[in-house]
């Protein structure tokens, strides 16, 4: 799986979708910092916010620091009827299929001067109308892929009988209007389903966008409670942001931001809070590099192994590997030096099974 990983931001046209998408791209940093600089118009890339970064700049006081970043695609509003290509429907599934998670934006606000498609504010149907969507689109290549199992059968493979019935489950949980993620309970279902791509075993998490003046707190606001009761049946994670407030911070410089935000009440900025919620969904760790050249943070698949970690910052490393040299983070701030920390025993040298920790602090072995 690769690791620079992308969110894809969907949602009804006139929720906030674009709004909230333009200011990521305007909190962006330079493209020319990434690795993947070749960049599409639609997505846009930002530092993901980690304090631990900041301290390990203090400690080593490094030519430059690299943050960790996430992306994020802003994937074309969806209309009614996207799975038989009405609107921009069969754009909007083909880029869904591509990212590796979904941050739907719901609308939870009123504003009589924005119309909302369906002429009404109601963040469920929405919801709903976006999942029928999508797992119209998935009964389609689940109904390929049982006609293709049944002429294997036919032709006596006895393995195909097993997938068929998964298949089946997976077919009525789709007819349903329910998401392929209900039924991948197993190994096996999840083997059957992973060829499939299917959109509806994307991991989901729901953006409440909420006025400008409950962006501190959208405690009484019904649309919202309705949106968070929806996500707990999901088992899936609620934002709250007020995208018209996240357009106004990217306007603004570092200093007067966190002024704008401590004004509000608020103690991070909403894309902030998607950020750090994005690369939970997407199961992502931080490992980090540090010396007077840089400190870096590195983004790994939680369950990498230390060659694996290694690959990330240059192929040559992970071909040569012979000892991952590492302290946590905490074991480090606690001792102030890297030297004091190895003189208590605390940086230990680790080898090809080692699985790497989020806040390992790591220089690698190699011999090319």
């Amino acid at each position: 799986m690769s690791t620079n990983l992308e969110v894809g931001i969907i949602g009804l046209p006139n929720v906030g979708k674009s709004t909230l998408f333009n200011a990521i791209t305007k909190a962006g940093a330079e493209a020319a910092n990434y690795p993947f600089c070749t960049i599409e118009p639609n997505v846009g890339v930002v530092d993901v916010p980690d304090a631990r970064l900041e301290k390990l700049t203090e400690m080593y006081k490094p030519k430059r620091t690299m943050p960790a970043a996430m992306r994020f695609v802003d994937i074309a509003g969806l209309v009614q009827g996207a799975a038989k290509g009405e609107g921009l429907g069969n754009k909007f599934l083909a880029h869904i299929r591509q990212v590796d998670a979904v941050a739907q934006v719901v609308r939870c606000f009123t504003d009589d001067n924005i119309t909302h498609v369906a002429g009404s504010i109601d963040p469920i149907r929405d919801i709903e109308i976006i999942n029928t969507e999508l797992c119209l689109a998935d009964l389609e290549t689940v109904e390929k892929r049982i006609d293709r199992v049944q002429k294997m059968i036919k032709g006596g493979d006895k393995k195909a009988l097993t997938e068929l019935e998964i298949l089946k489950l997976v077919r009525q949980t789709l007819s349903d209007a329910q998401p392929a993620r209900r039924v991948v309970n197993d190994d096996d279902t999840a083997e059957v389903l992973r060829e499939l791509f299917l959109l509806t075993l994307k991991p989901t998490l729901f953006v409440a966008n909420v006025s400008e003046q409950e962006a501190a707190g959208a405690g009484s606001n019904p649309y919202v409670a309705k949106v968070r009761e929806y996500a707990a049946r999901e088992g899936a994670e609620v934002i709250v942001v007020s995208a018209k407030v996240e357009s106004e911070i990217a306007e603004l410089p570092d200093d007067e931001a966190r002024e704008f935000l401590t004004d509000l009440g608020l103690e991070e900025s909403g894309l902030d809070k998607l950020i750090r919620a994005s690369f939970t969904l997407l199961g992502l760790m931080t490992f980090f590099t540090a010396g007077e050249p840089e400190v870096r943070a590195w983004t790994i698949v939680r369950g990498t192994k230390a060659p694996q970690a290694a690959g990330k910052i240059h192929s040559d490393i992970e071909r040569g590997f012979i000892r991952a040299e590492i302290v946590s983070y905490d074991d480090l701030m606690t001792n102030g030096t890297y030297a004091a920390a190895k003189e208590k025993g605390l940086v230990r040298l680790e080898g090809k099974e080692y699985i790497m920790q989020d806040g390992d602090v790591t220089y690698f072995r190699f011999n090319v």
